[in-house]
């Protein structure tokens, strides 16, 4: 049966995320300990004594015992303390807790297999007890990391209550919202608690819209808001900033097509004069790399460049501040702070000395969604962490549920199965859920996984 796991893992799980067989059933006689799936028959240790599981402990997952705080009546004695899992006690010796203090402190030790004694640090022998895993959690584990489908779980889905779906997603997006509320406060501390610095950073690399996200925090993070504040005034100087410290005015920095254009287009000509005296007048220190920055396979309304004249336009408007978007309450405010044209020039361009037909390019409402999403909700969130206000927190959650939910592969397929998707909030509980648990294979911690796992055994599943 090992053997066995470990070839399903080998399958399905990539290189990082690979365990051993022995390791991957260890945590499934945790999992068995801690939702106290025991044998009908009464818990007895070694020795004959009765063994009552008050509390199984808290888990935890970093070093030292498995379980903290735990409760336990053996023989009629209360003991409070830590207790330590293993497959076969002999592991405790071969991973050197008989001679480590931090051990000392546990009460019981459980194991699938007792072949040895255990002995703590100070000498004291420990009361021990058998526990198995029941076939049908093995077997129903086996499966899940078998399967190819996605999500894997999909055949308990149709027989889950409303409450536990709602549950269990309402905990995913508060998950995911504090996970992203924890990136803005380290930039917040990264920038020596500067939160318009921090709004400006935050905003800049969800204006990357994925493929160019880092190269714009990046470049966000060491952005000179001191200069770009004393020409706030002027668009032009702006542009000329934002796109000289980017290095998008370098030659080598245009897509081919716009290289030799530029050359003889006197709006970027222009740009690079007023790049070249800002620079100088501010020594400001070289422009990013060409290399960071990326157009393959992207469309015209994300070309980076493009993406900071209207970030540039952004900030000559003041719109994002933390004032702005702290005093939008609703999507329909926020559309209005976000939507944001380009300068003239810009109106019939997408490359440098290239024309095309007129357009505002403004952001779309789906793109005004996304930096909503991306952007508003999580700070709105660290900010409401960081000034203990629950209400601005409440709000980044209340916001989501006003929004629409994004559209992609992965929401789709828990359509399929009969996850309804009514709102943002709802797919981003369920991304959450896909990069969080499913790709990292950690079913034991997944709610759907834990019904899956006690279900009745249904062999070969198919859709």
């Amino acid at each position: 049966m090992l053997a066995g796991f470990c070839l399903i893992l080998q399958r399905v799980t990539p290189k990082a995320l690979l365990a051993t067989p022995a390791t991957i059933m260890e945590k499934l006689l945790h999992y068995v300990w801690k939702h106290r799936i025991y044998p009908l028959e009464p818990l007895k240790t070694t020795e004959g004594h009765a063994v009552e599981v008050l509390d199984p402990g808290l888990h935890n997952n970093d070093a030292g015992p498995d379980f903290f705080n735990a409760k336990v009546r053996i023989g009629g004695t209360l003991w409070v303390g830590n207790v330590e899992i293993h497959l076969r006690s002999s592991d405790w010796q071969r991973h050197g807790h008989d001679t480590d203090a931090a051990y000392n402190s546990v009460v019981l030790h459980v194991a699938q297999t007792v072949d040895a004694e255990v002995l703590t640090a100070d000498g004291r022998q420990l009361p021990q007890m058998e526990l198995p895993i029941p076939p049908s959690v093995r077997d129903n584990y086996e499966q899940l990391l078998r399967t190819d489908d996605y999500p894997r779980c999909w055949r308990i889905v149709p027989e889950l209550s409303p409450l536990t779906i709602h549950s269990w997603m309402s905990a995913l997006l508060f998950e995911r919202l504090a996970q992203r509320a924890e990136l803005c406060l380290q930039r917040l501390a990264a920038t020596a608690g500067d939160w318009d610095r921090t709004w400006f950073i935050t905003l800049a690399r969800n204006f990357g819209f994925g493929v160019n996200g880092d190269a714009f925090e990046r470049w966000a993070s060491h952005f000179p808001l001191h200069a770009a504040a004393k020409h706030r005034d002027d668009p032009f100087q702006l542009e000329a900033l934002f796109l000289g410290t980017s290095g998008l005015l370098q030659p080598e920095a245009l897509p081919p097509p716009s290289r030799d254009a530029a050359q003889g287009d006197d709006y970027y000509l222009r740009l690079c004069r007023e790049w070249s005296y800002l620079s100088h007048k501010f020594q400001l220190p070289p422009p990013m790399a060409a290399a960071d920055w990326r157009y393959l396979r992207l469309r015209p309304q994300n070309f980076p460049h493009l993406r900071l004249v209207q970030l540039a336009l952004l900030y000559a408007h003041r719109q994002p501040s933390p004032d702005v978007l702290l005093r939008c309450s609703d999507r329909k405010a926020l559309h209005a702070a976000l939507t944001i044209g380009v300068s003239d020039y810009w109106q019939t361009h997408y490359l440098f000395g290239l024309t095309a037909p007129r357009s505002d390019k403004r952001l779309s409402a789906a793109s005004c969604d996304l930096i909503i999403i991306n952007t508003v909700c999580p700070m709105r969130f660290a900010y409401g962490q960081s000034h203990h206000d629950e209400s601005l927190q409440e709000s980044a959650l209340a916001l989501l549920e006003q929004l629409p939910a994004e559209r992609n592969f992965i929401l789709r397929q828990w359509q399929q199965c009969g996850i309804s998707v009514d709102n943002a909030a709802d797919s981003q509980a369920l991304i959450q859920l896909k990069r969080n648990y499913c790709d990292r294979h950690d079913c034991l911690r997944c709610r759907f996984g834990h019904e899956y796992l006690k279900a009745p055994i249904k062999k070969d599943p198919s859709p």
